[in-house]
């Protein structure tokens, strides 16, 4: 599969598209309740499984089902089924913090639907291969029994980088965190993604049960080992016996996921109801372009996910290069910039000329050159198909969804991009204009006096260090979760000095414009 290109098994051929939002009002459709029961009634407007679900076999176990996991994994599990690949890869679905998902798809037999959004057309499927949903809170037993089971043989996650309970920057357990103390002192109950893993793969161990792999699809770097690390070091905190077993019988490959989703809200729910005449509790909105890159090293027999569009390969680290620096890269810079310059959406951004160049430049002037050479993939048409992606109109992500959890994202995806630059002596100034508007953006107010809601797990702490960088950056950089090593580099700190005073005083607009027309940006 082309990195830079969707998988052909994903487009279902027959589906009609539904193209103008303007003509879908005329033809309104009479709208039903999703269920097994409704499935043949909808049929016409959308795609829905034509395989018995009463047959699926739930050896997955997916923790963290929001809307990027079922526009995502839950569809290429599907696909398994649908195409008559294989329906030995039904899943249990399982919620740790909100109620939400478990009250939008308990009602409607964890049937969801996913609109897949172009400028050409919208088409909606149906996915059932999530066979159970599990509320975490309500059953602590059940999921870690479904974890324990022998039927079992893969256990994926997505529950976002802060989920792992490990500190970005070093890998290590942090064991200030509340939830991590309470599961140490209480396994049996526990309330963390670590927690409910430890506890529920002792009770495996202790059946005498087989070897399984964990997946995760957070966009964490290396999240493979990341989860390896996590989890055998959080198991030594309590049985050290614990940890030698996971090591010798759980695997953890790393992988690459790639769909822009959306949040879904009520507009969704409105538009699924009056295009397809579908009710539905949690639609999940997202495109046509789908990609997993998954590292081969399984301990037990692996899903067939190659013959529906996903790629197994030896080594997953140069997939996750291009796609976090290059994708999520760029989205932390129009994220920041776009939002500062008054944008709310990232499909308005880009028809910003302005904008459009500066991520474009960026990427093919700053980020492309320091990746390395990837089979199959080609760099330039990879960058023109990621600025296609961010101008759909029919996707129009909010900014502020990419700006979130910024101490997270920026040095995952951007920082490592700047550091490079700087240990290379390339061009890095617009990274540096992109990190001062992160910065510019977490002091919570806009240009025009605006406040902006940042939602950051240490947004009390960096808001304050954004609001004396402005005048010396030095403490902020000293944030070694953060910056890591980059923050001494030398010069950065004079650098980021003039990108913040030229932004303070002229806009990010006249920022972007000077770097344009290639004008030192200084005080």
């Amino acid at each position: 599969m082309r990195l830079n290109a969707p998988p052909a098994a994903v487009h279902p051929a027959g589906l009609p598209d539904i193209d103008d939002p303007n003509q879908s009002r005329t033809r309104a459709l009479p709208a039903r309740r999703l269920s097994d029961a409704t499935l043949t009634a909808l049929a016409p407007q959308a795609r829905i499984p034509t395989y018995v679900r009463s047959r699926l076999r739930p050896s997955v176990v997916h923790l963290g089902v929001g809307g990027f996991h079922r526009a995502h994994q839950a569809l290429y599990l599907d696909d398994l089924a649908e195409h008559g690949i294989s329906v030995d890869w039904g899943s249990v679905g399982v919620g740790l913090r909100s109620h939400a998902m478990r009250d939008a798809l308990e009602p409607q037999d964890c049937l969801f639907t996913v609109v897949e959004r172009e400028p050409n057309g919208d088409r909606a499927r149906i996915a059932g291969s999530i066979c159970r949903f599990l509320f975490a809170p309500d059953d602590p037993a059940a999921v870690l029994a479904a974890i324990a089971s022998p039927q079992t043989k893969l256990i994926t996650l997505t529950v976002t980088g802060n989920g792992y309970g490990v500190d970005v920057a070093t890998g290590e357990l942090a064991l200030s965190d509340d939830g991590l103390r309470h599961d140490l002192a209480c396994p049996h109950v526990p309330t963390t993604v670590l927690g409910y893993l430890t506890e529920g793969l002792r009770i495996r161990r202790g059946a005498g049960g087989d070897p399984v792999s964990i997946l995760s699809c957070d966009n964490l770097p290396r999240n493979g080992a990341v989860t390896r690390n996590a989890l055998v070091s959080f198991a030594e905190l309590s049985d050290r016996g614990l940890a030698r077993w996971i090591e010798a019988n759980v695997a953890f490959p790393c992988s690459v996921v790639d769909r822009i989703t959306p949040q879904a809200g009520d507009e969704a729910r409105r538009l699924v109801a009056d295009r397809f005449g579908i009710v539905d509790r949690a639609p999940v909105i997202t495109e046509r372009f789908r990609q997993w890159v998954i590292e081969d090293s399984f301990a037990d027999e692996r899903p067939p996910l190659h013959e529906v569009g996903a790629r197994f390969v030896s080594d997953t680290e140069d997939h996750e290069l291009v796609k976090k620096r290059m994708l999520n890269g760029a989205h932390c810079a129009i994220g920041c910039l776009g939002y500062l310059a008054g944008h709310r959406r990232i499909d308005e951004a880009m028809n910003d000329d302005l904008i459009r160049r500066f991520i474009d430049r960026l990427m093919s002037e700053e980020i492309a050159p320091l990746l390395p050479e990837v089979d199959d993939l080609n760099l330039d048409l990879y960058r023109k198909g990621l600025l296609k992606r961010f101008s759909n109109p029919k996707i129009g992500d909010r900014l502020q969804r990419l700006c979130s959890r910024g101490s997270t994202k920026m040095p995952s995806y951007l920082l490592p991009s700047l550091a490079d630059a700087l240990r290379q002596g390339r061009p890095h100034s617009r990274l540096v204009l992109a990190l001062a508007a992160w910065i510019r953006y977490l002091q919570g107010v806009d240009f025009d006096g605006r406040k902006i809601e940042i939602s950051d797990p240490t947004d009390a702490e960096l808001r304050s260090l954004a609001f004396d960088a402005s005048r010396d950056p030095s403490q902020l950089l000293a944030r070694t979760d953060v910056f890591g090593d980059l923050g001494r580099q030398p010069g950065l700190a004079a650098e980021l000095t003039e990108a913040l005073a030229f932004l303070d005083r002229n806009g990010p607009r006249a920022a972007m414009a000077a770097l344009e027309l290639e004008i030192e940006v200084a005080a």
